[in-house]
């Protein structure tokens, strides 16, 4: 199953190195290579963004962890809608997904969570 890309926080980075994950974030500031995010939890998270452009404001970075606090980016989707997006409500949606109620609904790496 090494197709899948959870949707995670940045509280779930530290355990997934090496992992493709799906962060919904609010792009905090851009520099030439680099963005920081503010993910659902509120953490904080660098992005490593060499050929991927971020046009919106809001976004799923699609990569690969690098440490608890970057990810290096495969692509980034825009998520920017009218006006902002309920973060909070992204992210009880993330930590639902991890529970055990909810195995049969969300797929989930089999090791290393």
């Amino acid at each position: 199953m090494s197709d899948i890309s959870m949707r995670v926080n940045a509280g779930r980075l530290a355990g997934l190195k090496g992992r493709t994950v799906r962060l919904p974030c609010k792009v905090l500031r851009l520099a030439d290579d680099t963005a920081l995010v503010e993910a659902s939890d509120g953490g904080q998270v660098e992005v490593q963004r060499k050929n991927v452009d971020v046009t919106a404001t809001y976004i799923e970075v699609v990569g690969s962890v690098v440490s608890a606090t970057s990810i290096k980016a495969l692509t980034a989707i825009p998520l920017d809608s009218e006006g902002e997006i309920n973060m909070k409500l992204v992210n009880d949606t993330i930590r639902l997904s991890f529970e055990s109620r909810f195995d049969k609904v969300f797929l989930r790496y089999t090791d290393s969570i």
